[in-house]
């Protein structure tokens, strides 16, 4: 397992993130979840990424559980505030200092520590003003709950504003988590320059766009039976998007491209995403531990400048690229 430094701090965490937004508490049985974050520490993954949303705060649980034992100084842990959590009243979500401080308690508790490393605004909340949201964080940072802040989905101007605000503060804004994959490039134009200049690095989600980019959906073949796109509790919805002809048949054209360099399709797909210097890490998410052992091979891969484009020109006309579509709520998810 390699290591990078998380945008511009001497905090370093492992190159891939062991992540449990749609398995644990919801898709998979506590056990396997247990055993897929011991297999992520087994293959030197030292973070890990979580958020109080995820199957109503039970991820968080989960995960605590999974790695009560363990010498918190080894570890990163991220978490994330936003989205509605408990019976979902009108102050439980959104990024108010009330919603953020009863928050980071509960995650804290949840996860069975007295901090996290990260502490991540899991979406940017238009009905809060940005003073108010950073000022609580920057009270989470001197009282020792949070060690550095960081965001998930903002476009370029929210993280100039919140990089901003956050240094008169006197606190660090080092990170941001959006979706990236081979399939969905819209940081790319805006997001990463930005976050060049600002000091923030990237830590994404979603790199083999669901299971898509691993090729095991062929088309005009049936779903595998058990694996995402069969999921009814939330991975199907997420996962429709790309189950195109025309996605399919490009990703049929990764194969050999892997088998050349002798890769498989979701490890060269996640030596792609890491092949982006602004990338600190890729997370990775497991139904079964094997998936991570295989996932870890993508770790230090360097590629070489003509199989990185060979890789685009497959998706060239595919991949989503327009900087407009970073996600923006138009208000509290209530």
């Amino acid at each position: 397992m390699e290591f990078r430094y998380l945008g511009n701090s001497g905090l370093k965490i492992s190159e891939l993130t062991y992540g449990n937004w749609l398995t644990h508490g919801s898709q998979v049985e506590n056990d396997t979840a247990t055993a897929c974050v011991r297999a992520a520490l087994d293959v030197g993954i030292s973070t890990f990424d979580t958020a109080d949303v995820y199957a109503n705060t039970q991820a968080e649980v989960v995960l605590g559980e999974a790695l009560k034992g363990e010498r918190r100084e080894s570890l990163e842990i991220f978490t994330k505030v936003y989205g509605p959590t408990g019976p979902k009243g009108h102050n439980d979500t959104g990024l108010s200092r009330k919603h953020i401080t009863e928050s980071i308690n509960g995650s804290l508790k949840r996860l069975q520590t007295d901090y996290v490393d990260l502490y991540q605004a899991h979406r940017y909340d238009v009905e809060t003003p940005l003073e108010e949201t950073m000022q609580a964080f920057a009270d989470l940072v001197r009282q020792g709950k949070v060690l550095y802040i960081g965001v998930s989905e903002w476009n370029a101007q929210q993280l100039r504003d919140g990089a901003a605000l956050a240094k008169e503060l006197g606190i660090q804004l080092i990170s941001n988590q959006p979706e990236y994959s081979l399939l969905w490039r819209v940081i790319e134009e805006e997001v990463v320059p930005a976050s060049k200049e600002l000091g923030i690095s990237q830590i994404v989600w979603s790199p083999i766009a669901q299971g898509v980019l691993t090729g095991k959906y062929k088309k005009g073949q049936e779903l595998p039976a058990g694996s995402r796109a069969t999921d009814d509790k939330g991975g199907a919805g997420m996962i429709s998007r790309w189950m195109r002809d025309d996605v399919l048949d490009a990703v049929a054209q990764l194969e050999p491209i892997a088998a050349d360099i002798g890769l498989t399709q979701a490890q060269l797909s996640l030596a792609w995403v890491l092949h982006n210097d602004n990338v600190a890490s890729a997370i990775i998410g497991a139904s079964r531990p094997e998936q991570v052992e295989s996932n870890a091979v993508a770790a230090g891969v360097a590629l070489e400048a003509d199989v990185v484009e060979r890789i685009e020109g497959v998706f060239a006309g595919l991949a989503e690229t327009d900087p407009t579509l970073t996600q923006m709520p138009t208000g509290r998810e209530a």
